[in-house]
């Protein structure tokens, strides 16, 4: 194994996004519309027909970053390419909805999955607030609209969260509750602000990180559950049999922990346009940090284990790439906002690990899951959903930290 770089430098984050983003470029392109989703380790594509919304819209932010950060005009024709795919092809024109998932065959589709989720929305909000910011000026009429939906079809105002799924038609609206749509809606509206600098956005936001951090988790002594009825009490057995699945795992996930500790820091940055005190977010990312790695840091074969059960103990003992690139942000952003030095040991593990393990020197980009003992699983390197958002998302959140660090050193 080479020596470790410097996991704080400037040049060594943006290298490794572009080495990632080489993995992805140009290859992921189909010209007859959106992306390709499915590659094997050394980039193959092992499946050219299906379209899952969460990847295609993934593949917007991926490239509306890396147009901002690389300056190369041939991303901002993917960020337009991707949008296009998601306005032609996943939009239903009759609902407003997006299908979840179809199939894209000569430049036909056929809708396999027309169900909305509230999670594949979010994840529309935030390709078009990413497309807004890389420029693409037609994207604030579609952010709007995909804001007015949301509340339209998902907002609970009884509960101040957002419901789940409901039916193609929006006829039916299932009785599921769930964390992790309201933790991506809270990014992409986040995003939203970001992009509009609208204030609605942010307090929409702030209310859904509260009522999930706080009032949510005060049900399971201060950590955030993934599942819950319709009133939002818990439901303890919900894929109790379950504990890989790929949107709605059984288990405390420290993955999540640590993703709303890096959104409860971002939340805190926007402080004098929040509508209620900000004393509760500080405490909040680090409580949430701590117990992700006090229960599922794994001392022997390293990294972050991907579910523990409420007892405490490791139900999923598999190490997913985007658990480990998310903690290595909140990391980041927790070491610059409160001084401490464990945070940047943290990262600093985080990164080792993650190195030697989980980041492919040979082909780029991350391998998706390794055993607990840090063995591949399997040779599909990018399945549905990956794209590697989570990894060059959370490098671009790490370069944001250092460059104020160097700007304030």
């Amino acid at each position: 194994m080479h020596p470790f770089p410097d996991f704080k430098s400037i040049s060594v984050l943006t290298e490794h996004i572009s080495d990632t983003l080489n993995f992805y470029y140009p290859r992921s392109i189909d010209d007859s519309g959106g992306f390709y989703h499915y590659f094997k380790d050394d980039g193959s594509i092992y499946d050219h027909h299906s379209r899952h919304l969460v990847s295609s819209t993934r593949f917007v932010f991926v490239y509306a970053m890396a147009y901002r950060h690389f300056n190369n005009p041939a991303y901002l024709e993917q960020v337009r390419h991707g949008v296009d795919f998601l306005r032609q092809v996943h939009r239903d024109p009759v609902t407003g909805g997006y299908a979840w998932q179809l199939r894209w065959e000569n430049a036909s589709k056929t809708v396999i999955d027309g169900d909305n989720h509230c999670y594949g929305l979010a994840f529309v909000m935030l390709a078009y607030a990413h497309a807004l910011m890389a420029g693409v000026t037609e994207a604030r009429g579609y952010l709007d609209e995909t804001m007015e939906l949301m509340e339209r079809r998902f907002w609970e105002p009884d509960h101040g969260l957002y419901a789940d799924q409901a039916s193609a038609d929006w006829q039916v609206l299932d009785n599921y509750r769930g964390q992790n749509a309201n933790m991506h809606a809270c990014e992409a509206l986040l995003a939203a602000h970001e992009a509009t600098g609208e204030l609605h956005f942010l307090h929409r936001a702030e209310t859904v990180a509260h009522n999930i951090t706080q009032r949510q988790a005060a049900l399971a002594d201060g950590m955030v559950w993934e599942h819950y009825d319709a009133n939002w009490n818990i439901d303890w057995n919900y894929n109790l049999n379950d504990k890989a699945n790929l949107f709605r795992p059984w288990g405390f996930q420290p993955g999540h922990f640590t993703e709303w500790s890096k959104l409860l820091l971002q939340l805190e940055i926007h402080a004098q346009h929040l509508q209620h005190d900000k004393e509760w977010l500080l405490p909040a990312a680090e409580a949430l940090f701590q117990k992700a790695l006090q229960f599922a840091w794994d001392e022997q074969y390293g990294g972050i284990c991907y579910g523990f059960a409420p007892d405490g103990s490791i139900c999923d003992g598999d190490k997913y790439f985007w658990v480990q690139a998310e903690s290595m942000a909140a990391a980041a952003l927790l070491a610059k906002r409160t001084g401490k030095q464990s945070y940047w040991d943290s990262y600093e593990h985080l990164w080792q690990y993650s190195w030697q393990h989980m980041i492919d020197h040979e082909f780029g980009a991350w391998f998706r899951i390794l055993s607990r003992e840090n063995h591949k699983l399997s040779d599909e390197k990018s399945p549905a959903g990956k794209v590697d958002y989570h990894t060059m998302g959370a490098c671009y959140e790490i370069l944001r930290v250092l460059k104020e660090e160097k700007h304030e050193s």
